[in-house]
């Protein structure tokens, strides 16, 4: 999968460790993401509960949407 032509958005809040797992392993591995906070966009956190996602980091690509710290699967999203 051809990380450069995907978009990749990260869905995190503050104080979030496997938020900031996550956003260092993308960028450790040069993948281009966006971050959205839910803590300073709370229209997100409404969307991702509409979806039904319970718990955060949620990262969505093109073709792949999982939750958590997950390196096994983060490791599909590098080039």
């Amino acid at each position: 999968m051809d990380s450069s032509k995907q978009k990749i958005t990260v869905f995190s809040r503050n104080n979030c460790m496997q938020c900031k797992m996550v956003k260092r392993f993308l960028s450790e591995h040069g993948v281009v993401f966006s971050e959205i906070n839910i803590d300073e966009q709370p229209a997100a956190r409404e969307e991702l509960m509409n979806e039904g996602f319970m718990s955060l980091p949620v990262i969505k690509a093109d073709e792949l949407t999982l939750t958590g710290f997950r390196p096994d699967e983060l490791r599909k999203l590098v080039a």
